[in-house]
């Protein structure tokens, strides 16, 4: 047991050691970019330093998870993880820095760099000061004698003149060394609990990270059953429709004239029902939205709109689900516009600012529109939601309704 303590001692003297040399340079970084980086915002200098210093947990974060096996050899976080954050989707600094200044993680790591900095490792000094630098001088006073030459004076504090109380010292620095070896373990473990509580990930959020990616998967495996559908049908059925259609009318122009009227009226109904089907594919996923992007597929849903629509938006390719997801919410928009609102006239505005998709659909009817109440806008604020973004509707009585959709997202 005592051979098990001096281990457990001497794991936890070299975790506040090495916490002491950390927290020196690291108090230092911290006051560098806090006062440089405000001093040079009105000059927008000091903003990646302020960038810099809100990410400033990351790497502390890294070392302190490793520096815990000092105490603790059990896994911080899960197997397989090193670090409690995301990967970004998309390559590249910014995209990073994004996604990281966006995650509970980074800011808990923040508190624990500025607290590291600040509280925690002046009190790991302050420990190893009296549980280890004062008994070893104190323990040390023969040798210190020996140096003198003369008499001395122990952890400046008794004079000692000779090699007798010299012994002493000696004795009662080792004795109380022994003493304060499991007061020092204990604190330790306690400071080394502190860190894992701040940079473990926590359990909720675990779990929820995994239901994100789970509905993105989704997300992400409808849109490929819908394009799929809409292939399918549209080199499938619609194809023998059109050979069908084409059939009758040849069949039709030397029927003879008892024929004729039924073959007329048989390629008229595969006419209406292959137009029926061309608008279901175009539901179901609008070749336009695939070959030429949102802007134009807006376009075009303008076009089909039941009531006059001004589109401004001029937007780059975004991945899949997102301008899926837009431009559905959009025509269902527009649809409720043409049904409900009385509306004369609609504008669309589309817009792709500093990370984010932003599209705003206005009508200039009676207004009171209730998304409540089975506008089908419901499931796409649940399918916006998944991708991160926002749906909102204002309607007063006598109007405008104004719906408007946020989805951050970066450029294809």
């Amino acid at each position: 047991m005592t051979s098990s303590l001096h281990r457990d001692a001497v794991r936890a003297f070299a975790y506040l050691v090495t916490g002491v040399l950390i927290g020196v340079p690291l108090l230092a970084a911290l006051l560098v970019l806090a006062v440089t980086g405000v001093a040079l915002t009105p000059l927008l200098a000091g903003l990646p330093l302020l960038v810099l210093l809100a990410l400033s947990g990351v790497p502390v974060g890294i070392l302190e998870r490793r520096r815990l096996r000092l105490i603790d050899p059990a896994p911080v976080l899960p197997p397989g993880r090193a670090t409690p954050h995301r990967t970004p989707v998309e390559p590249g600094l910014a995209a990073w820095a994004r996604l990281r200044l966006t995650e509970p993680a980074t800011w808990r790591e923040l508190a624990y760099t500025v607290l590291f900095a600040v509280v925690l490792w002046p009190l790991d000094l302050l420990v190893l000061t009296f549980a280890v630098v004062f008994p070893g001088a104190v323990a040390g006073a023969p040798v210190q004698l020996a140096l003198a030459g003369g008499d001395t004076r122990v952890a400046k504090l008794w004079l000692i003149d000779g090699y007798g109380p010299a012994a002493v010292c000696a004795v009662a620095g080792a004795v109380l060394l022994l003493l304060l070896l499991w007061p020092l373990d204990r604190y330790a473990r306690a400071r080394a609990a502190l860190a894992r509580l701040l940079l473990a990930r926590r359990e909720a959020e675990r779990r929820l990270a995994e239901v994100t990616r789970s509905r993105a998967r989704l997300v992400d495996a409808f849109e490929a059953e819908r394009r799929r559908i809409e292939r399918d049908l549209h080199d499938g059925a619609q194809q023998r429709l059109v050979a069908l259609s084409m059939r009758l009318g040849l069949l039709r122009l030397d029927a003879p004239e008892e024929l004729a009227a039924g073959l007329d009226a048989a390629h008229h109904e595969a006419d209406r029902v292959l137009g029926e089907l061309r608008d279901l594919i175009h539901g179901i996923h609008p070749q336009v939205l695939a070959d030429y992007g949102l802007a134009d597929a807006i376009a075009d849903a303008a076009d089909r709109s039941a009531v006059p629509v001004e589109v401004t938006a001029e937007l780059p390719r975004f991945a899949d689900a997102v301008e899926s997801a837009a431009y559905f919410a959009v025509r269902e928009a527009l649809t409720n516009v043409g049904r409900h609102s009385g509306a004369a006239l609609a504008r669309v505005t589309g817009q792709y600012a500093r990370g984010r998709l932003r599209v705003e659909v206005r009508d200039d009817g009676r207004g009171g529109a209730d998304p409540a109440r089975g506008t089908g806008l419901t499931g796409l604020a649940d399918r916006l939601a998944v991708l991160g973004g926002t749906l909102a509707v204002t309607s007063p009585a006598g109007g405008p309704t104004v719906l408007s959709l946020e989805i951050p997202c970066l450029p294809r």
